[in-house]
Parts: structure tokens; sequence; C-alpha cells
């Protein structure tokens, strides 16, 4: 009878907070332009290219939706399979931004324009956007090259476009992708949460009720393993998201304490408190520059993907392909850590604030110690990020269809993940503003903060 009691009081409490959602207003209004954003993004996505039979790409719509490209087909929403004018999705944009980001890294002067503030941020993200049509011209060109193959498109292509097929869709192709890139920017500044991971984690998410309804399907069929197979895979799935959960929100605190002083009559500092070292400082990046230098020879040659180290690198299931993909995910992990991350600024902010760990001397030490617990902190993070990315492929193996292997981790679940998590942040912080209670009985949820980051514009 308590647990009757509880539960409809837990149910009472969850509808309470949906009534304190919809009744700010200013989160409100965030919310229903969001959501109007994202629909009319999903609606571009089944507008299908000038001069392309929809009737006739029932070969594309197979051939998209396996290995890599079947990836790359999650991310732009199934746009890619469809020959939609959003074909190339947003990934152009976020390829010139990770670009951007690195030099602004890497390269002196690019340092310096962030440094600037405002106008510098402006001037990168205007070469940023100039960068993206570079891109989408150059991806535009290969996906035409797709289109046109035989095997690809199958005659879907009208002989009335033909002959400025190739202009025609380049050009659309690049105003989709810019749109998308605008719908993107129009969300971060106006609506909820991050434009540009929204977008990414509706394309996925739009594909998910058809992957699970045909694995459903494929596990009633004869053979197929039946009802408990399903349910243990489901199991498994919930297993993974809370598995990701976990490496999203772990952090390793380092404590810290700041020595006492005396400023005029009053006596300040002596608080204790600690420094968070992320499991996974470096967020989803690894994963995405993993999968871009794995992507590329299949870019390079127009999608095709049959043939020599094209073919091995665009197969997920393949043992060298998942060999291949660790390693790279360990040791990008470990290089994008190193450059957003220095020990050594870390340590004199604290000697600057009269800061220090307890039983270590400030200064270098300091950097060496938090060095050090950053290296034991990170490498068990990367062999799990390593672990989630080649899950899909050990699923495809192990009997799941290929359209939801692809959600049993990855670049997909970990970014569907750390953008809710992101969003309910968001949502929680509007509650505590106006002194509701907060979405988690027992703590603020925590953001995913370096995972948004770098592809924001």
């Amino acid at each position: 009878m308590q647990s009757h009691s509880n539960d409809f009081n837990s149910v009472k409490k969850f509808l309470q907070t949906l009534k304190n959602i919809w009744s700010i207003a200013e989160l409100k209004d965030k919310i229903v332009y969001t959501v109007l954003l994202l629909l009319v993004y999903r609606v571009g996505a089944h507008i299908v290219l000038p001069g392309v039979d929809p009737g006739a790409l029932s070969q594309l719509n197979t051939k998209a939706k396996e290995g890599i490209l079947g990836i790359f087909d999650s991310f732009a929403g199934g746009a890619f399979s469809s020959a939609s004018i959003f074909a190339l999705g947003i990934m152009p944009y976020i390829s010139a931004s990770i670009f951007m980001q690195l030099m602004s890294i890497l390269v002196p002067q690019f340092q310096k324009l962030q440094k600037e503030g405002e106008s510098g941020r402006k001037k990168i993200n205007q070469w940023t956007r100039y960068l993206t049509v570079i891109v989408t011209i150059f991806q535009a060109s290969a996906y035409v090259a797709y289109l046109k193959d035989p095997q690809v498109a199958g005659g879907a292509i009208l002989e009335s476009f033909s002959a400025y097929f190739w202009l025609s869709t380049t050009i659309v192709l690049t105003a989709g992708t810019m749109f998308v890139m605008w719908l993107g920017e129009k969300i971060t500044d106006k609506g909820l949460g991050n434009g540009t991971s929204l977008i990414i984690m509706i394309g996925i998410l739009a594909r998910f009720p058809a992957s699970i309804a045909a694995e459903f399907d494929s596990k009633m069929n004869r053979g197929g393993g039946g009802l408990l197979i399903f349910m243990i895979e489901i199991a498994l799935f919930i297993a993974v998201i809370m598995g990701l959960i976990v490496l999203v929100q772990g952090v390793r605190k380092i404590a810290i304490n700041y020595a006492k002083q005396i400023v005029g009559n009053r006596q300040v500092g002596g608080a204790r408190q600690f420094l968070p070292i992320k499991v996974n400082s470096a967020g989803v990046m690894p994963i995405i520059f993993a999968q871009a230098i794995m992507f590329l020879p299949t870019l390079l040659t127009g999608f095709q993907s049959t043939k020599g180290l094209a073919a091995v690198l665009s197969d997920h299931g393949n043992f060298w392909y998942m060999l291949i993909y660790s390693v790279l995910v360990i040791g990008f992990t470990f290089l994008y850590t190193a450059l957003i991350f220095n020990p050594k600024q870390i340590a004199d902010n604290l000697k600057q604030n009269n800061g220090f760990i307890p039983g270590v001397k400030p200064g270098q030490p300091t950097a060496d110690y938090i060095g050090a617990v950053m290296d034991r902190v990170t490498l068990p993070g990367a062999i799990f990020l390593a672990a989630v990315g080649i899950l899909p492929g050990i699923a495809k193996n192990a009997g799941v269809t290929s359209g939801f292997s692809t959600f049993f981790g990855g670049t997909s679940l970990l970014i569907m993940v750390g953008v809710v998590l992101d969003t309910l942040q968001q949502i929680e912080t509007h509650l505590l503003m106006r002194q509701y209670d907060g979405l988690m009985k027992g703590g603020r949820i925590q953001g995913r903060q370096t995972m948004t980051s770098p592809i924001e514009a």
C-alpha cells in the first residue's frame, strides 16, 4: 500500500514539474521556438532534390543505410538515403568548426583572435561559414557522383535534368546545409540548448522507431530468436545508456584548500573546494575525429565503399575497422585532452589565488600532480570511449540488425545522451531560478559542457 502511495506522489510531482515548466513564460517560449525550428528541419529532410524521382530511390535507401554511410545517414536524419535537399545535413559545418577549433588551439594567430573577445569570435565564426561552403561543395560533388552511379540511384535522375544536374544539386545542397546551419544558430541564440547538437540528435532519433520496429520483426521471424532475445537486447541497450551517463558525468575531485588572509577587518579564504576532473574531458570529439578519418577513403571514392581500404573502413563490423578505430579513439582522447587541459596553467592560477593541494607543494609539483591524476583518469575513460565506439560493430556481429546496431553505442548514442543531459540541465536551471523544485530529487543534473563546445559556432 505504501509503495502505491509513493508511486502516486512521484507521478503527481512529475506532473507538477511539467506544469511549472509551462508556467515560466520565457522557458515556454524557448521550448516552442526550438520545436518549431526542429519541425522545419524535419520537413526539409523529406523534400527530394530537383530532378530526382522519389519512386526510384529504393537502391539508394538500401545502400546508404549500410556501414559507415548508415552512420552518416543517421546524422542527417535519413536525408542522405532519401536524396533530400538536406542530404549533407549539418556535417560540413561540424567539420569546418572542428578544423577552426583546432586552428585556434594550434596556431598563435587564431589564439590571438580568440583573446580579442566578441570581435575575434565573430571573425572566427565568419571564417567557419566560408570554410563550410567549401567543404559542402566538395561533399556535394561527391554525392552527385554517387547518385549518378547506376548501381546506386538506378535511373532516379530524370533525363530532363541530367545536363545540369551537377550544378543544380551542388547549389541546392550547399544552400540546404547553410540553412540548417542557420537553424542551429537560431536555436542556440533564442531557443533551448545547443542548436547544432539538437539538430543532430533529432536526426538520429528520427530513425530510432523504424530501427527498433525492424529489429522486433527480425527477432519475431522464424529463427530470429523470439521475444526473449529482443527483450535481452533492450535490457543491454538500457545498460549501455546508463554506462554512457556515468561516462559523461563521471568526475574525479581533487581537494583544494585556500589559505586564510586578512583583508581590512575581514578574514577571507580558508575554504575547501574541489577541482573536478572529468573521466571524459574530451567529450565526443575523439569519436568524431576517428570517424572523420575512417570516412575519408569513402568520401574520396565518391561515397563508393565496395573495394579496397574504403570497404574495410566502411564496415563497422569488420575486425580491422574496430581495431583501427579503437586505437584512433584512444590516441585522439589523450591528444585532445592535452590540447584543452593545461595543468601548468591551473597550478599557476591556484598559486595566484593562494590555493594549494594538501600535501603537494605549489608550482610545478602541483602541475605534475594534476597531470598525473589527469592521465590516470583519462586512460580508463579513453578505453571506455573506444569500447562505446565499437559497440555497434559488436552488436551487428551478434545478430542485431544493421539499423538498430548503430544505437548500441558510437557517436549516435553518445550525442543523444549528452544532448539530453545538457537540455535537462538548462530546464532545471530555469526552474531553480524561479525557486521551483528541480527535475532531479538527488541533486542538479550535470551538463556535458566539453561535449557541446566543440560543435558550437
